[in-house]
């Protein structure tokens, strides 16, 4: 029918009641009204990702918050409820994080698998929840401090620490609410020394005030927490702030200004290996660890050896792991039991996981040769396979260009960087502002004149970095909210994520179309993008690609 009930031949005609709720208003369609009919823009339901109710279809039956979800977490099984859905960095969907956060107590963790052991509370969509906040900094009235009632004095000129620490016989986990009262009135010399320090940081790179107060309150907790009043805070202690409200990176660099930090966190390198190689014989472990000692902090003494980028200390690892693991299984308890016959039987048919666990025994038992760790190093003549290499493809022109003209600046600047100069994504998070002058770019001993988009997209990051953040001292190039107000850089992997581009294929198609629109001169790309030989000969060797050839390149 091509008429309302209203514009009827005849009419007006009042419409039929709603056959499924008897509403007498809002008529659509097939007898139903706009509540109802399952096609209606009015159509009332529950979200598809977190089940909250009160969405509509124009807006792919999601809710607000679901919808920014989305675009920055990937698809897959929540560990708690087990539906498939966008999954954040916990493991978890929203909706089991929104009831852990619900029954989060004060001062305690999201304790996500308890929260949703016996399901979940729905909720209505676009609501906004009121979160748990750091509590403020008002001392409790009555107590008296070197200031007087009420103030906590000047801070000292000089802090007489110990070097001493008792050991503690019995570790007893504090009650976060005493604790919160506690820290309410802490007053020691060592927090008013940090006090003074905590203004100074939070005016020089534009702190706001409640991280300020943040970090005024994690202090107070350490001195409370510590088992010594006069010794340094170490930084093991500081990692568990957070389940009391405490804040972790800037209270870290007000500690370390000050010099009251002992830095005794565990290098990620470290954690890994020690996951990797627990379940070890102890003369093993030993042995891998004076290997991976070696590779990270190198070595002065013959065979000299330079320092090897954790990553690919993290692959020498993961290579030799499965040989030492089915040594040990067979009943070896040391590496100097290991003969050749042995590593042949524990090698990979063929493949890059056959050349990647030569190398890394052959490296392996090459520095406990050295080190008089074992009687003889069983790789020594053995043959070693070649690591199958692979071919750079270019990528869709049409996803470039979308990435360039992105609405973000961040995301622009980056992609552009790479694009037409090809950056790794290591050199765009460690570029400096005092790296670009005057409209070129100085790098690892380069200096590389930057196109014009680059340097259009330059400026509009720029300008977007004042307005933002116009306080920040931070001296890197591309900064986010957490490293804006520090000195630290960003992470690898920003923004590339939030871009939905990888680098390192855009940077391989940046290099293969220089090798094809060059013909294939070896030394002007090395001279161009910094390439070794072989880093050279792997884009010219496509030249005579026949799925490479420069005609069947996009344009």
């Amino acid at each position: 029918m091509d008429f309302c009930y209203d514009c009827m031949p005849g009419g007006p005609f009042p419409p039929p009641p709603c056959e499924m709720c008897g509403t007498t208003t809002d008529y659509f369609s097939q007898g139903l009204c706009q509540r109802c009919h399952p096609r209606s823009p009015h159509k009332v339901g529950s979200c598809k990702s977190c089940l909250a109710w009160g969405v509509y279809p124009q807006h792919n039956w999601m809710c607000w918050s679901c919808r920014w979800w989305a675009t920055h977490y990937p698809k897959s099984v929540c560990n708690y409820c087990h539906r498939d859905t966008w999954i954040g960095d916990q493991g978890a969907c929203r909706l089991c994080l929104e009831q852990a956060r619900m029954l989060q107590e004060p001062g305690r963790a999201l304790d996500l698998a308890g929260a949703n052991k016996h399901g979940q509370q729905l909720f209505f969509a676009n609501m906004r929840f009121q979160r748990n906040r750091t509590r403020r900094l008002k001392p409790a009235n009555g107590w008296k401090t070197p200031g007087g009632w009420g103030r906590p004095g000047p801070p000292p000129k000089q802090l007489a620490l110990t070097e001493w620490v008792q050991p503690v016989l019995i570790e007893v986990a504090p009650d976060p609410e005493l604790l919160r009262q506690r820290a309410l009135i802490e007053n020691s010399e060592l927090t008013r020394y940090c006090n003074a320090i905590v203004h100074e940081h939070a005016e020089q790179f534009g702190w706001s005030v409640r991280q300020r107060n943040d970090v005024i309150r994690s202090l107070r907790l350490l001195q409370t927490l510590r088992d010594s009043p006069t010794a340094k805070i170490r930084a093991s202690d500081v990692l568990q702030l957070p389940r009391y409200d405490g804040n972790i990176v800037s209270t870290l660099d007000v500690l370390d200004a000050a010099g009251l930090l002992i830095d005794d966190r565990p290098r990620w390198i470290d954690t890994y290996f020690a996951n990797k190689t627990s379940l070890l014989p102890q003369v093993m472990q030993e042995q891998l660890e004076v290997w991976v000692n070696v590779l990270i902090d190198g070595a002065t003494t013959a065979p000299r050896q330079r320092s090897r980028d954790p990553l690919t200390v993290k692959v020498h690892i993961h290579a030799v792991v499965p040989a030492v693991t089915a040594w040990a299984e067979a009943g070896h308890q040391s590496l100097a039991e290991i003969s050749p016959a042995q590593i042949r039987d524990v090698l990979p048919e063929s493949g890059n996981p056959r050349a990647l666990m030569e190398r890394g025994l052959r490296s392996l038992f090459k520095v406990l040769k050295a080190r008089k760790l074992v009687f003889q190093n069983p790789t020594r003549g053995m043959t070693t396979t070649k690591v199958n290499g692979n071919i750079p493809m270019p990528l869709d022109t049409a996803l470039i260009r979308e990435k360039l003209n992105s609405p973000h600046p961040v995301i622009a600047l980056a992609v552009s960087l790479v694009a037409f100069h090809a950056l790794t994504a290591k050199q765009v998070s460690e570029l400096l502002l005092t790296d670009i002058v005057d409209g070129r770019l100085n790098l690892a001993g380069r200096s590389i004149p930057l196109a014009a988009p680059v340097r259009e997209r330059l400026t509009r990051w720029l300008d977007y970095r004042q307005s933002r953040w116009p306080n920040s001292q931070n001296p890197h190039l591309i900064i986010h909210q957490r490293s804006a107000p520090r000195m630290m850089a960003a992470n690898r992997t920003y923004p590339w994520q939030q871009g939905g581009i990888r680098p390192q294929a855009l940077r391989e198609d940046r290099i293969l179309a220089e090798a094809h629109a060059t013909r294939g001169d070896a030394r002007a790309i090395s001279d161009l993008f910094g390439l070794s030989i072989g880093g050279t000969n792997r884009y010219i060797d496509t030249i005579e690609h026949p799925d490479l050839a420069t005609g069947d390149r996009p344009a």
